[in-house]
């Protein structure tokens, strides 16, 4: 039978699938790479999603907008609404030549006299380096012993009639075991280099002594709460007698006895007052490295601690 192919066809046939295998190569190499980009982009935004990256301020050079932080939950060191973190994100808050005014947002129980106090302090250094930019303080849920100590600086504290403030008061809790020990046989062994070094020891009985200095103490500490208030609200409070004992008052009862100025929120605010509409949040976030360490034990220690001997508290 008569070749009716060429002298070359296996040259050409072979050059033929080299050619194709390159095609082919070439093709799979550009697929990976885009994988690669779509993996490194969904890496990106997961990591930004999760880990919440955020600068206070953020923004700084935008449009004139209304410059907000939230005082949430408890007042603490070990929390987020430590002073460290809120007066950073007022301090960025107030520095920002494009922000029209500052609002404080609260919903907190109080916590912390002394982080109550620094963030007191501070908002008072601010309104002197920026007495042009208004100051207001809303309150959504709560806003008691510490909280309360905080927004007293405010120009104007603005609340819901439903919401809880007030709580001028001091509180030193703990608990005593001296009982139980007795019926179950354990006798307590403390050595200590001072009279006073093993005081309020839950597992020793009550000492009335120091019992006494312990209530002295506390009674300094709710007479500074109340100058900080008076200090704060001036001849807006009312003559009420159980104004600093300790209670709290719902929003209503707060606008009438000069413990806040009127109902508000934080677009009233903005839109009303501060003819500023935009808001942007300059408060400090917690991230997740954080959130996992305070969940799985960083903290244990001193949840321990403080549920044998607490701290003075603005409550």
């Amino acid at each position: 039978m008569e070749n009716t192919q060429g002298p070359n066809w296996e040259r050409q046939a072979l050059e033929h699938l080299l050619l194709e295998n390159l095609k082919e190569t070439r093709k799979a190499r550009r697929w990976k790479a885009v994988l690669r980009i779509l993996t490194l982009l969904v890496v990106v935004g997961v990591l930004l999603a999760v880990f919440d990256f955020h600068l206070p301020g953020n923004g700084m050079g935008a449009e004139k907008h209304t410059a907000l932080v939230a005082l949430e939950g408890e007042i603490s060191s070990s929390s987020m609404a430590n002073a460290m973190n809120i007066n950073s994100s007022l301090l960025a808050a107030f520095e920002s030549e494009s922000s029209a005014g500052v609002v404080l947002r609260i919903n907190s129980p109080g916590g912390s006299p002394v982080q109550a106090g620094m963030i007191n302090d501070e908002i008072h250094r601010l309104r002197k380096l920026y007495p042009n930019k208004p100051f207001y303080v809303v309150v959504e849920d709560i806003c008691a012993s510490g909280g309360y100590y905080v927004a007293v600086a405010a120009d104007q504290i603005l609340v819901d009639k439903a919401s809880l403030v007030g709580s001028i008061g001091v509180m030193m809790e703990g608990f005593g075991f001296t009982g139980l020990m007795e019926k179950l046989g354990v006798t307590r062994r403390m050595i200590t280099s001072g009279s006073n070094k093993g005081m309020l020891d839950p597992f020793s009985k009550e000492n009335p002594k120091q019992v006494e200095m312990i209530k002295t103490m506390i009674d300094e500490i709710h007479q500074q709460f109340i100058t900080v208030v008076k200090e704060g609200r001036g001849d807006r409070l009312k003559e009420v007698s159980d104004l600093f004992s300790g209670r709290v008052w719902n929003g209503e009862q707060a606008v009438k006895i000069g413990l806040a100025d009127d109902y508000g929120t934080v677009d009233t605010v903005a839109r009303d007052i501060f003819k500023a509409p935009d808001i942007l949040d300059y408060t400090m976030k917690e991230n997740f490295a954080e959130r996992v360490a305070k969940r799985f034990g960083a903290e244990v220690g001193t949840a321990a601690g403080k549920a044998l001997v607490k701290t003075p508290d603005l409550k």
